[in-house]
């Protein structure tokens, strides 16, 4: 294995390149890894167009999952020949949001393969910028973690976006009883969600999304929690005017919800899902809504809500889904819905995009079986 084949970004350019590249050579602390699944997302798209990603060209792809091929001199021996997948986030590691479980927040933060985000010298991401869109990727072997026997590659490559839900549930910290609103339920962060809100204190869930048809697709992903359905392009070409997404929900939840996760990318229906919270309620928002929030400040007070922010995961949420994979208690096969190969990125890509058609999760296979 002399060269392999990578999707490369360019600035400027929306789409990715198909390059042969020379495979990597791991560093002492490196582990090189032979990349069987790579997770996509349309977002990666937009960073790129937007600068986000500092040293171009670089192959994109922070979601990998393979088998690791080499090892450094200085990186466990054992790893080799293990299946693993790779955490993305790079952070100083000593800071003081490094060392209580926030390293989202450090200012050395980027992700392989993916955007910085930090304000700091961002040392590791000018080393370990390339990622996971190509046959082969050289990863820091402290960010490798062994998958557990019944995880596959797929699901490996895809803990990353729950282990988002993960920290997405714990900043809500549902109180009983229980009652959970979603919206933009139909993505990649609403279905990972369904499927692990059981497991933080959720006995009934509430599931927004433009479509009626999408939305009962999503029924069987909450097991036996109670579902309802609020789809809206039922609610009257007025509803973002008329405040028709907080009457739909209060109709549902006539004593209002305990938390909302809202990963609305836009638009007013984040301020009316805020609406539909209960006395004391949280509202988690991690879906990179630009608008404004028309409430009066005194609302939040009268009514104890509070608003969280938050963006990404840290280690102990992707050990928090591995424990629950491993041990059999989640099983979320059925949420890879598109699977690709490394030469059809692109129009993975657009397909993403375009929402013509549900994609939950979506992988690329840049390494032959």
């Amino acid at each position: 294995m002399t060269t392999m084949l990578a999707a490369r970004g360019y600035r400027g350019e929306s789409e990715l390149r198909l390059e042969r590249l020379p495979v990597p050579e791991p560093g002492a602390c490196d582990v090189l890894v032979r990349v069987m699944s790579a997770g996509i997302a349309p977002g990666m798209i937009k960073l790129l167009e937007r600068g986000r990603f500092k040293h171009l060209p670089a192959t994109p792809g922070h979601e990998i999952a393979g088998v690791v091929v080499a090892a450094g001199a200085e990186a466990d021996g054992g790893l080799l020949g293990r299946r693993v997948r790779v955490h993305p986030m790079l952070s100083c590691g000593e800071c003081l949001y490094c060392r209580t479980d926030r390293q989202q927040m450090c200012q050395e933060t980027a992700m392989i393969g993916h955007a910085a985000f930090g304000s700091g010298k961002l040392e590791l991401y000018a080393r370990y910028h390339d990622g996971g869109l190509a046959e082969y990727a050289r990863v820091p072997a402290w960010l490798v973690d062994p998958l557990p026997d019944n995880v596959s590659f797929d699901v490996g490559a895809k803990v990353h976006d729950l282990a988002n839900a993960v920290r997405a549930l714990k900043c809500a910290a549902i109180a009983e009883p229980g009652r959970l609103v979603i919206t933009a339920a139909t993505g990649t962060m609403g279905t990972a969600s369904i499927k692990l809100a059981r497991f933080y204190g959720v006995r009934q869930l509430i599931l927004v999304g433009r479509s009626r048809a999408r939305l009962e697709a999503l029924r069987p992903l909450a097991g036996d929690l109670p579902v309802e359905l609020v789809a809206l392009d039922e609610l009257g070409s007025d509803w973002p005017d008329s405040e028709g997404l907080t009457r739909s929900l209060r109709e549902r939840l006539p004593d209002g919800a305990d938390a909302v996760l809202d990963y609305f990318p836009g638009g007013p229906g984040t301020a009316q899902a805020l609406r539909s919270l209960a006395l004391g309620g949280t509202l988690v928002h991690m879906g990179g809504n630009a608008g404004p929030l028309p409430v009066p400040i005194n609302e939040f007070m009268h009514k104890c809500w509070r608003l969280v922010g938050t963006r990404a995961c840290t280690r102990s949420d992707t050990d928090a889904v591995l424990d629950l994979l491993g041990s059999g208690r989640l099983h979320v096969d059925e949420l890879i819905t598109h699977h690709f190969a490394l030469d059809d990125v692109n129009h993975a890509l657009r397909l993403m995009l375009d929402r013509s058609e549900p994609m939950w999760m979506t992988v690329v296979h840049p390494a032959q079986a």
